[in-house]
């Protein structure tokens, strides 16, 4: 019987490494946060966001005294200028989730503050699809064996579990 519930945990266990979805809260800026950098750092935000691998439904977190956070357009960014932004907040603590893949650009929306390199582009990537079909059936005639990796997972742990008892 223990041996059974064992197998059950260390099953439980790989469905949930395998094929659990993972998401990612990033502190924008690590300790320094949300603020305006220092003269020879005015692409601090942008050397950080490159260091970093976003993906879709990924957070970043803005961290800020005395000042706000701005999702904007690539037109406004370059501009360090929106009058509608896309998002704005400016209670200190903003967590923002990337929903879509693609760039986000956001500035600090204290004037001047952006042009002294308070800005981000992030860019999130396109999840992983699965693989395509062939377009073409097999020339045999033999019909292929196909073993999803659930099935796979299952087999390898009572495989496993029958070597523990």
């Amino acid at each position: 019987m223990a041996s059974l519930l064992s197998s059950a945990f260390f099953l439980l266990f790989l469905f949930f490494h395998f094929f659990s979805a993972t998401c990612s809260e990033f502190l924008v800026g690590d300790e320094h946060g949300w603020a305006v950098p220092q003269h020879k750092h005015a692409d601090r935000y942008n050397k950080w966001a490159s260091h970093n691998r976003f993906n879709v439904d990924d957070a970043l977190h803005f961290k800020f005294e005395k000042d706000s956070v701005m999702e904007v357009t690539e037109e406004e960014y370059k501009q360090c200028l929106s009058s509608k932004p896309l998002l704005y907040n400016n209670n200190g603590d903003a967590v923002v989730r990337l929903e879509r893949a693609g760039l986000f650009y956001f500035i600090s929306g204290v004037s001047g503050h952006c042009e002294k390199g308070q800005r981000m582009i992030i860019k999130v990537l396109e999840p992983l699809s699965p693989p395509q079909p062939p377009t073409a059936p097999p020339q045999n005639n033999t019909t292929p064996l196909s073993v999803s990796s659930p099935m796979l997972a299952l087999f390898f742990t009572f495989f496993v579990s029958f070597l523990f008892i």
